[in-house]
């Protein structure tokens, strides 16, 4: 099969097309013959050498695809040879086939491409993860999402809004600032002219947000506690900005905060399998009847990966950026 490869740590031009054997599933996993791979940033962390798949997944880049499944084991999951499905990977997404576990597989939603659907997985998955299980946004409740105009900030904002929740987000420009409103942004925060914690005051009469999904972590963090309400919580799920924040402690005790975060992609099949059950019976349902739709910027063709991570890199696309396969 064809297949991109990393061929050495370092910029989109280090992504080449090469000959590899076609994977062979294991029990409980299907083969996937992939119409359309979608990108992420952690794709980028990996090729730049600072974010290594973990032990037993595929080398090859790709956390996201959809596909037909043509082999392996999906009666397991009550799936047949033949089904249209999209899938959570943790490698492997940027090729002809690929292996998934059965149990994170779902049905490619009624009315949506291959394109659309590959753009799926991998932030529909982290956002229920981190913003309704571990930010527990609750009916009522306000959410903070920075970059707003990402594949994670755009599905955050689409799923908080189509379940009636007030949302903010930053974003860069004027453009992706008006992209976010369009979504269901209450406000969106143009975070090069404004200063977000004052733009939340005075959006909320100085309560602040209940929830904030953040993806840059660094100097951002004693901000983010400001820009909470009392009782709020901090998601993190990305440390864009660094690794290391100040944090003020009396801050966290006397407000009663919560800060926590997690990463996706090496924790347990069994894990992820009970998010895919959630989004197949609480958002899947959306997105059959039109409520919500993922945002694709752009596709290109598989042979032109460095191209697509040279966008990613420029940081410019409002969504998500999709590989294509024929």
């Amino acid at each position: 099969m064809k297949a991109i490869e990393i061929t050495r740590p370092g910029g989109p031009e280090v992504l080449e097309l090469v000959d590899r054997p076609t994977p062979v599933p294991g029990p409980g996993e299907v083969l996937i013959e992939v119409g359309a791979a979608g990108i992420n940033r952690p794709d980028v962390f990996q090729r730049q050498g600072s974010y290594p798949p973990p032990a037993g997944a595929s080398d090859l880049p790709g956390l996201e695809v959809a596909g037909r499944i043509v082999g392996g084991d999906p009666q397991s999951a009550g799936l047949n040879i033949g089904d249209s499905v999209c899938a959570l990977l943790t490698g492997g997404g940027y090729a002809q086939y690929c292996v998934a576990p059965a149990a994170l597989c779902l049905p490619v939603p009624k009315g949506l491409s291959m394109i659309e659907a590959a753009a799926l997985p991998e932030t529909y998955f982290t956002v229920w993860s981190n913003v309704f299980d571990r930010g527990r946004l609750s009916p009522g409740e306000t959410l903070l999402v920075h970059g707003g105009a990402s594949g994670i900030g755009t599905t955050a904002i689409a799923l908080a809004h189509a379940f009636g929740h007030t949302v903010y987000a930053t974003a860069g420009s004027t453009e992706r600032v008006q992209a976010i409103e369009a979504l269901g942004c209450t406000r969106g925060i143009n975070y090069r002219t404004q200063d977000f914690v004052e733009a939340i005051h005075a959006l909320t009469d100085n309560r602040g947000v209940d929830v904030i999904l953040d993806m840059v972590a660094g100097d951002y963090l004693p901000r983010n506690l400001k820009a909470l309400a009392d009782e709020g919580r901090l998601v993190m799920i990305a440390q864009l900005g660094g690794a290391h924040g100040t944090v003020n402690c009396w801050q966290i005790m006397a407000r009663r905060l919560t800060i926590t975060g997690s990463t996706l992609r090496s924790r347990p099949v069994a894990f992820k399998a009970a998010i895919a059950q959630a989004l197949r019976d609480r958002v899947w349902p959306l997105l059959e009847a039109g409520t919500i739709r993922p945002i694709v910027h752009a596709t290109f063709p598989l042979a032109e990966a460095s191209r697509a991570h040279a966008m990613m890199d420029a940081g410019e696309q409002i969504g998500k950026i999709v590989l294509t396969l024929s």
